[in-house]
Order: structure tokens, then sequence, then C-alpha cells
């Protein structure tokens, strides 16, 4: 039977006339994998119009499949991720008084921040768990425990009582509720910033980067903005309070069960597959990142992580926040040009990762960095000075700023994957990237911490992202190229 099967693909590639001959050369590469030739690289001999050739499937119709689902897969699952991430951020106005009274609205505003960057401050933690066991057992396998614990721990957050029903318990509850996100984001990063980018072709890389960090981004703030402007629209004002805040929590699980659709039929990395062995042999990974052949490049990477994150949760994180309390924009509107923002948010992280991929990721980080030392903080002060009679003008600076900070830290994401080998990749591209966004989390905590009133916030808003700036600046000038170094090509643990 087998010698029959092979003598009809012969005589099928023989009769073939020359229009024919793509659909041939998929039949010839299902017959191959189906016999257990492989994939990467399968041979087919036969005669077409009396000659000889070789089939060679370079990477084509398979490779295009698998770059296509890691890539939505990263996507989605940072999408997912800063979807439930970014909720709280929404409710803040809300939700503080429920679980944290207070006659000081501004302390009420502390306790919520500060309760999302415990959620930041724990991801460093989730992915030395989660980066270790991806760099062991796979990308996906990671991904796929740490997006469904995602999707439980925001859910149950909706389920927390007020401070009137329980007392100080409430806010107790929901920080360990935060504390447990936390551990599972920062093991949904170690595998979604690492998949795509092991997955698409050098080439690429940089736009893949791009897309997952500010696609991603930018995609989970608009879904949180759209769910934001639905619920709010259904649900009257008044009742908001009561349970519509809890409604917004729910929807994790959607989130949740859509992500882990989406990884079931995504394949593991190659580069991964092919360091099999290897993995196997680094029991553990988190030793050699801060260990002193890595340590140096670890703290580098820290650093330009956390400057754009500061960056980031200073502006588009605390938007939601700054729009309602300090301009007096509505709910519907603030949604509205959120989503704006956002969709400056994914603009520039296109524009930042394709341009990384021609002229380099340190070249695109001074390029659009140097010039947010100055335009960021300016920008805020103009913001600031606005108020709700100018909705169109408020989200032309929001996107303007947006677009800015995303363009500039676009190639971040490659740029930390470069400097680790594939043995060590998730373990130190997951830690880089989350003590970095720790330490940008926090800083909307300690901005209003420092502000004697809501109307002081605006300053030091644009004193800490002029700080932020610079930081991220100066560790750009330290660092080196990496565009050249690529992923694969790492036979041993070598310093980047």
């Amino acid at each position: 039977m087998p010698e029959a099967r092979d003598s009809t693909m012969r005589s099928t590639y023989r009769n073939a006339p020359a229009k024919d001959l793509f659909r041939a050369e998929e039949r010839t590469l299902i017959w191959a994998e189906r016999r257990g030739y492989g994939v990467d690289h399968v041979t087919a001999r036969g005669d077409v119009l009396g000659k000889e050739f070789v089939l060679e499937k370079d990477q084509d119709s398979v490779r295009r499949k698998q770059v296509r689902s890691a890539g939505i897969a990263s996507l989605t699952g940072w999408a997912m991720d800063l979807y439930d991430l970014t909720i709280i951020l929404y409710l803040a106005p809300i939700i503080g008084p429920l679980l944290f009274p207070s006659h000081n609205p501004t302390l009420q505003l502390t306790f919520v921040y500060a309760s999302f960057a415990v959620t930041l401050i724990f991801r460093p933690l989730g992915s030395a768990l989660f980066g270790g066991y991806a760099d062991r057992n796979g990308r996906k396998r990671a991904m796929m425990v740490a997006i469904l614990g995602v999707g439980l721990s925001t859910a149950g957050m909706g389920l927390v009582p007020t401070y009137a029903t329980v007392g100080f318990v409430a806010p107790l509850l929901f920080l360990a509720l935060r504390v447990v996100q936390g551990v599972f984001v920062g093991g949904v990063v170690a595998s979604t910033h690492t998949l795509g980018t092991e997955t698409v072709s050098a080439e690429h890389r940089g736009l893949m980067s791009g897309l997952v960090a500010g696609g991603g981004a930018g995609a989970g703030a608009v879904v949180a903005s759209l769910v934001y402007f639905l619920v709010s629209a259904i649900i009257p004002s008044d009742d908001f309070g009561l349970y519509g805040w809890r409604v917004m929590f729910f929807t994790g699980l959607l989130t949740a069960v859509f992500s882990f659709y989406i990884y079931r039929h995504t394949e593991e990395s190659p580069l991964w597959q092919g360091k099999g062995s290897a993995q196997k042999a680094r029991k553990s990974p988190i030793r050699v990142v801060f260990g002193p052949q890595y340590r140096k490049i670890t703290l580098l990477n820290i650093a330009i992580a956390g400057g754009g994150a500061t960056m980031y949760y200073l502006t588009v994180g605390f938007f939601p926040t700054f729009f309602g309390t300090n301009l007096g924009i509505t709910k519907t509107s603030s949604a509205i040009i959120l989503i704006l923002a956002n969709i400056g948010i994914i603009a520039g992280g296109l524009l930042g990762g394709r341009l990384s991929d021609r002229v380099g990721r340190r070249a695109v980080f001074l390029a659009f960095g140097a010039p947010n030392v100055v335009l960021l903080p300016v920008l805020y002060v103009w913001l600031a000075s606005l108020d709700s009679s100018n909705p169109v003008l408020v989200a032309l600076i929001a996107t303007m700023m947006a677009f800015s900070i995303m363009a500039a830290t676009a190639p971040t994401l490659i740029f930390l994957n470069e400097r680790f080998p594939t043995e060590i990749r998730a373990t130190g591209t997951g830690l880089s990237w989350n003590i970095g966004f720790a330490i940008g989390g926090i800083t909307p905590a300690i901005v209003t911490a420092i502000s004697p009133s809501v109307s002081d916030i605006p300053s030091r808003l644009a004193i800490a992202i002029t700080i932020a700036a610079v930081v991220f600046l100066l560790a750009a000038l330290r660092a080196r190229e990496t565009r050249h170094m690529g992923l694969g090509e790492h036979t041993e643990l070598q310093p980047a």
C-alpha cells in the first residue's frame, strides 16, 4: 500500500500541467508529512514535463501558518492580560471609596494605584517561576497555565465585598487577588514576549516586537475602553457603583477562555524545540540571568524597560483617572479619547518596530527617545490646562503622547530577546521586562501620594515623566546595538 501511494504521487507530478504545479507541490508536502519526512526541509523527486526536479519546502505555507499563529497568540495573550490588568485604572474613582473609604480623595486614589502597583511588583516572581518553566518545558505550556490564572484572579476581584460590609478585610482581599494576578501576568509575559519573536524570520523581528508590545497593549486597552463604554451605557450611573464595576472584573473570564482557545492551536517555538536538550540540562535559568556573566546586561535591560514603562503608566495608564478627576471629562467621552490614544499606541508600536528592522533597535530608542525628554512634560502641562470643553484637543494631545512613547519603546521586546540565548531567554526577557514595569507601575501611586491635593497632580506628573524619559535615554546611550546578533545563533551561553 505505501508503494502504491508513492507511485500515485509520482504519477500525479508526472502528469500535472504547469499551471497545477503549486497544487501538486502542496499535495506532495502533505504526503511527505504523513510519511514522517518532516516539514522544515522536504525534498520530493518527480518527473514533470519529462524532467527531474527537486522540490524544497523552505518554510513556506507551513512556516507562514506557524508565524501567523504564534504572532496572534503573543499579541492576544499580551492584549488580554493588559485588559485584565488595566480594568482597575478605569474603575479607580469608583472602587476607591467602596474599598478604602476616606475623606481625602487623593488618598483613595493612592490606594487604588498602590493595588495596581502590587500586581506589577509581583510580576517578576511570575517570570522567575514561569520563565524557568518555559525555558525547560516550552513557551506554549507556560502560557496556557498562566492565562487561566490571570482570568480567574481578575474575575475574583468582582466578588470582593465592600468596606461597608466586611471592613478592612475588603481591601486586604482585593490586594491578595492583585498579588495572585501579578504572579500569573508575569508568567504570561515570559511566554508571549518570546514565542512570537522566536518564530518570525529575522528581518521582521522588530515589527513583531512592536506588534506584540504596542499592538497588544493598545488592543487590550481599546477592548477595555469599549467594554467600559458599553457597560457604562447599559448600567445606569447610580447602579454602576453597586454592581457595574463587578461586571467589568467578571469579563476577565471571557478573555481567559478566548486566549486559551488561541493557545491550543499554536505551535511551540521552533528555536526552543531546537534547543530541547540544552533546556532540560539548564535547571535554574534565573541563576544565569543574575550571575556574573549576564548581571550587567540584565540591569541595563531593566533600566530601559523601566524608563519606558514609567512613561507609559504616567500617561496612558494614568489618563483614565486624570481625564475624570482633573479635567472633569465624562466616562463616555473619556472612553472614546482612550480608544484614540491607544490607536496611537498601536501605530507607534508598528512604526518603531518596523524602523528597528532597518536602522537598528538602539537607533530607534535614541531617535524617538531624545525628543520625549522635552515633548512629554510640555504636552502634559498643556493637557492639564484644558477641561471638558476641549475634548478634541485633549484627544489629540493624548494620542500624540501615546504615539511618541510607543514609537520610542517599540523595539524593547526584541532588544531584550536578542541579549539572551534561547536557553534562558524566557526567564531573562520576562524578568527584565517585569522588573522594569514594576518600577514604572509604582510611579502613579508615588505621584498621587506626594501630591497634597488633586490639583497638584499635573505638576508632579510632568516632573516624573521627565525623569523617566531621561533614564530611558541614558540607558539607550549606554546600550549596544543588537539587531545583528539574531536569536537562534547561540550554541552556548554567551554574553549578548
